[in-house]
């Protein structure tokens, strides 16, 4: 099932504030990025984010679920109505990720 434009634009919306979101629409589904980061996605109307240590210690009962089959398993994020929560969770997640890989140029 693919995911709904209304929900990706709610949770965008959610978001409105920290510099630097963007997605990416892939196979009916989107993936978030912050600051470049992915940092999760919307699977099937679910905002699900990487279950870092740091994020995991956000959430009192933290929830794990499939994005999709054979993928791993990552956080389910119930409260999206909670703008401050999901601003500290997408900061959270930014400290604690990786940057990204530099693509390699061919000469």
């Amino acid at each position: 099932m693919a995911s709904d434009k209304n929900y990706l634009d709610f949770v965008l919306d959610q978001l409105n504030g920290l510099d630097g979101i963007s997605y990416r629409a892939m196979m009916g589904e989107y993936l978030l990025y912050f600051r470049g980061k992915l940092v999760g996605g919307i699977y099937d109307d679910r905002l699900l984010v990487k279950p870092t240590p740091s994020a995991v210690a956000l959430f009192p009962s933290p929830v794990y679920e499939l994005p999709y089959a054979g993928a791993k398993e990552m956080l389910l994020v119930e409260d999206v109505d909670n703008r401050e929560f999901l601003r500290k969770l997408f900061l959270t997640l930014y400290d604690s990720l990786p940057e990204p890989k530099k693509k390699k140029t061919t000469p």
